[in-house]
């Protein structure tokens, strides 16, 4: 593993697009019991301030109040019943919008992840934002954890260069759906969706 650091706050955009693209190729890193499990962030979208498709659209709740703090803060919530889905809060404290982390290359810990996940294909670990909590077992006992600081879960960053990195509409949404507001890493394996928003 090359070296790693926490991402301070300052380096991040105050910006949810400028976010969602500058978190390509950074590091997701879970420390559990058992070992430190990581990956590289390979996708993301970004659900911007007054996004229809956004958790934030309708104001704070209960349950999106960490959309509205500080940029950095992890926002957790249950899709379907069944996934959790991570994103990142993007703004400034009382402006509610996010990054959505979409999928992950693994890179630490692999075993552990393929326990989590209960599957042994590499590729499919954390392809998908739903694959990528369960392999790094999050849950909503994370929200609004401050991820730009070293604890359970944090973003880092090494010394990888992120490569080339394409934009595309957002997955899985009906709303504003016709937005470039998805980032990924091209040529990644890793990065979840068709083919055709991968080229």
């Amino acid at each position: 593993m090359s070296i790693r650091r926490v991402l301070a706050r300052v380096e991040l955009p105050i910006d949810t697009v400028s976010l969602a693209r500058y978190l390509i190729g950074k590091l997701l890193v879970r420390e559990l019991p058992e070992g430190v499990a990581s990956g590289r962030i390979v996708e993301t979208e970004a659900y911007v301030v007054g996004d229809e498709a956004g958790h934030a659209y309708r104001g704070t709740t209960r349950r999106n109040r960490s959309l509205f703090l500080e940029r950095g803060r992890a926002y957790i919530y249950l899709a379907y019943g069944c996934s959790y889905m991570l994103n990142v809060s993007s703004e400034i404290p009382g402006v509610g919008a996010g990054v959505l982390i979409r999928a992950l290359e693994p890179l630490e810990s692999i075993p552990i992840m393929r326990l989590n996940r209960g599957v042994e294909r590499l590729r499919d670990l954390a392809r998908g934002p739903g694959r990528l909590t369960a392999a790094l077992r999050v849950d909503r006992s994370l929200d609004g954890l401050d991820l730009c600081r070293e604890g359970p879960l944090w973003l880092g960053c090494g010394d990888h260069e992120a490569g080339e990195i394409g934009q595309s509409i957002r997955i899985g949404i009906s709303r504003d759906a016709n937005r470039l507001l998805r980032f990924y890493l091209r040529d990644s394996p890793f990065v979840s969706g068709p083919k055709t928003l991968k080229e």
